[in-house]
């Protein structure tokens, strides 16, 4: 399987290999400085792209309120649901898999390098070693042209101090680009960005250490290049975070609505008890004046007129 995957992706392997010569021989680069120098420029063609992937995700965040509204409209007709969802991102030139992109395009570069660092390189790196020629390249060891820092072989497999050190770089720079590139991410993807790393220690035990140089050079890349967008998308992921945080409240509202409306009739009661308790008492009417049972007053007695003539 690995034989025919190195057959075709041979071009890129010659074609980076060159690079990697160029880097070495007329730049006058150790084979370290050169693998260094080949992730810093992918890296920057890739900025274009990556910076679009970067907008598409936050743009995502800011739509994340409508789309959870398509998804509790449509819940009982998934098919409805796929194809409103489709329309939705149609409506809004948003593209979900923009950001695993950059990812993508990186991918051929690091399945070459793989390969360069078990054959084609070790051919370049120790000639007297591995002529050219040898069908079957053998590791460089701990040679002036094959070692870089602490790391005496970049075409071996990585041991010991050597490897706990590569493995403590590696995980440490993938969270720390993983938690600046997931930063508006649902809670549950970040969890599993950030246990991505600790699952791929299994492999990269295998891999030649030049390849975890590769790989800790982009993370360091990633950091970097993150920090700059957030700093020129800043208005947008505060726009994002704020549609992600209405719609959390928008839902708990809805949440409590739909609790207290399940109380049923008790919980009417109850409230309209209390709504009675803080309204005022209306005032007392005055009763009516009870009349007596004995015999009605007599009527005022008429004055009589005197004459004007006196005696």
């Amino acid at each position: 399987m690995l034989a025919v995957l190195a057959n075709i992706l041979q071009p890129l392997i010659d074609f980076f290999e060159e690079v990697l010569k160029g880097f070495h021989n007329t730049g006058g680069l150790s084979w370290g400085w050169s693998i260094i120098a080949l992730t810093v420029v992918i890296r920057a063609l890739l900025l274009p792209l990556t910076y679009k992937s970067s907008k598409g995700m936050i743009r995502l965040q800011q739509l994340a309120p409508e789309m959870k509204s398509l998804q509790t409209k449509y819940k009982q007709d998934p098919q409805r649901l796929q194809q409103e969802t489709m329309k939705f991102y149609k409506q809004n030139q948003v593209n979900p898999f923009a950001s695993c992109l950059p990812m993508i395009a990186q991918l051929p570069v690091f399945l070459a390098l793989f390969y360069m660092l078990q054959a084609d390189l070790r051919r370049d790196i120790c000639p007297e070693i591995n002529p050219v020629g040898t069908a079957d390249p053998k590791p460089c060891g701990a040679t002036d042209a094959s070692s870089f820092f602490f790391i005496p072989d970049l075409t071996d497999n990585a041991t010991g101090a050597v490897l706990i050190t590569l493995i403590v770089l590696y995980v440490g720079s993938q969270l720390v680009s993983t938690l600046l590139m997931s930063a508006t991410t649902d809670r549950n993807q970040r969890l599993i960005f950030l246990a991505l790393p600790f699952v791929f220690i299994i492999f990269i035990i295998n891999f030649p250490a030049g390849l975890l140089v590769y790989w800790i050079t982009t993370n360091l890349w990633t950091i970097l290049q993150q920090a700059i967008i957030k700093k020129r998308l800043g208005p947008m992921r505060a726009e994002a975070m704020a549609a992600v945080n209405a719609a959390k409240e928008k839902e708990k509202a809805e949440g409590n609505g739909k609790e207290s409306g399940a109380l049923g009739p008790l919980a009417a009661l109850r409230a309209s008890a209390k709504q009675a308790k803080q309204q005022p008492e209306p005032a007392a009417v005055a009763a009516p004046k009870r009349r007596s049972n004995g015999p009605p007053p007599s009527p005022p007695r008429k004055k009589k007129k005197r004459s004007g003539r006196r005696r």
